[in-house]
C-alpha cells in the first residue's frame, strides 16, 4: 500500500512576528487562504485573537517573542510550531519578501510537513530565568573588556602606557596625571562591574550546586567550570533530545558547512548556528585544555597533535575541533552519568573530527 504524507487536516495559521505588530495568513484544510490579518504583538491581542477557537496549528519563527507566544497559544489550546529562522530562509529567500507572504509561507510549510522547518523545543520559563543570570554577567564581561580598552588606548596619546594586569584588577592602577580626572569615573565603573560580576559568579555556583546536580558530573573535566556546565545544561535542556550525542556538536553550529557536489569537496568555515554564548565558551575551554600548563587529557592530545599539523590559522583550528569534541564528551557523560576518564581514548584521530 502506498505511504501517504501526513498533512494537518485542520486550519494552519502563519504568524509573521515583528516587535509591534504580527501578520496572519490562516489555510483551511484544502489549503486555501481564507484569512490575512495583522495584530499587535501583545498578550491581550494573542488572547482575544486565539482564545476560544478549536485546535489549530500555528507557525512561528524563533525570535526574541517566540517564547512567550508559545506559551500563551499552547496555553490557549494550540498546536504550536517553532520554525528554525535559519532553515525558513534557506527555504523561503525570495526577490519579493514582505511580512504577509512570510506568514504565508510558514502557514504552508507547517501544513505540508513541520519537518521541514526544522521545529525547536522552546526552554520553560524557569529555565529561560535562570539563563539569563549567565547571560546577564556575559554582557558586564564583554562591557568591562570595553572599558578596560578604552582606557589602554585613550593614555596611549599622551606617551604613556597602563601596566599590564588581570582586568579584574585594572581599576587599581594609577592614571597619568594628564587624564587622571577624566578617567577616574570609569575606573569607578570597572570596579562596580567587577562587583556585579562576582555577585553573578556567586549566583551561578549557587544556581549550580541547587538546582542543577548534574553540572557536577560536566565539571569533571579540567577547564569546565560552573558557567559553562550550568550553560550546558541550560541550553540543551533534556539531553535525550540528541539520540546520538555527535549531533550536539551541529547543534552549537561547531561543524564545517559542507558544499559537497561531484568531486568538489572545499574546506569550510563552522556554520556558527545555534547559541553563539554556549559556542565561545565551549571554545574558551578548548583553548583552557590546550594550554602547556593544563593536565594531560585525550582532548589536549587530540587538539595539539591537530595543531601541529600546521596551516592556516593551526591553533585556533585546533581550538575549535577540540572544541567540538568537548560538546559531544560532555553530552555523553551527562547521558550516562560516567566517571570521568581524561585518557580515555587518547588515541583519537583528528581526521576523523
Amino acid at each position: 500500500m502506498e505511504k501517504v504524507s501526513k498533512v494537518w487536516q485542520g486550519n494552519t495559521i502563519g504568524l509573521d512576528v515583528g516587535d509591534r505588530n504580527s501578520s496572519i495568513c490562516v489555510l483551511d484544510a484544502d489549503g486555501e487562504v481564507i484569512e490575512e490579518s495583522v495584530i499587535r504583538t501583545t498578550r491581550i491581542a494573542i488572547q482575544s485573537r486565539f482564545g476560544g477557537r478549536e485546535r489549530m496549528r500555528v507557525v512561528l519563527e524563533t525570535g526574541t517573542h517566540a517564547n512567550w507566544l508559545y506559551d500563551e497559544l499552547e496555553g490557549l489550546g494550540h498546536e504550536v510550531v517553532v520554525a528554525n529562522a535559519r532553515r525558513v530562509r534557506a527555504i523561503c529567500e525570495a526577490d519579493q519578501k514582505n511580512d504577509r507572504s512570510d506568514a504565508e509561507q510558514l502557514a504552508r510549510l507547517g501544513r505540508a510537513d513541520k519537518r521541514l522547518l526544522s521545529p525547536v523545543d522552546p526552554r520553560s520559563l524557569e529555565t529561560r530565568t535562570d539563563l539569563e543570570v549567565v547571560r546577564a554577567r556575559a554582557q558586564l564581561v564583554a562591557i568591562r573588556t570595553q572599558l578596560v580598552n578604552h582606557v589602554r588606548g585613550a593614555v596611549k596619546p599622551m606617551g604613556a602606557r597602563m601596566p599590564k594586569c588581570s582586568t579584574e584588577s585594572f581599576h587599581k592602577l594609577e592614571l597619568p596625571s594628564e587624564l587622571a580626572a577624566e578617567l577616574k569615573p570609569l575606573m569607578e565603573l570597572l570596579k562596580a562591574t567587577n562587583a556585579a560580576i562576582e555577585e553573578y559568579d556567586d549566583r551561578i555556583t549557587k544556581l549550580a550546586e541547587e538546582r542543577y546536580p548534574q553540572t557536577t558530573v560536566l565539571r569533571q573535566v579540567k577547564g569546565v567550570g560552573p558557567i559553562t556546565s550550568l550553560c550546558f545544561v541550560l541550553t540543551i535542556g533534556n539531553p535525550g533530545r540528541f539520540k546520538d550525542s555527535r549531533r550536539v556538536a551541529a547543534y552549537f553550529g561547531l561543524t564545517p558547512r559542507q558544499r559537497h557536489s561531484g568531486q568538489s569537496d572545499p574546506q569550510l568555515r563552522i556554520t556558527k548556528s545555534g547559541d553563539s554564548m554556549m559556542r565561545t565558551l565551549l571554545v574558551q575551554c578548548a583553548q583552557h585544555i590546550l594550554r602547556r600548563s593544563s593536565p594531560d587529557t585525550a582532548l589536549k592530545r587530540f587538539g595539539t597533535r591537530l595543531a601541529k599539523r600546521g596551516g592556516k590559522t593551526p591553533e585556533q583550528r585546533a581550538a575549535v575541533a577540540t572544541a567540538r569534541k568537548l560538546s559531544v564528551l560532555l553530552l555523553a557523560l551527562w547521558k550516562n552519568g560516567e566517571q570521568y576518564e581524561p585518557l580515555r581514548g587518547s588515541s583519537m584521530n583528528p581526521s576523523k573530527c
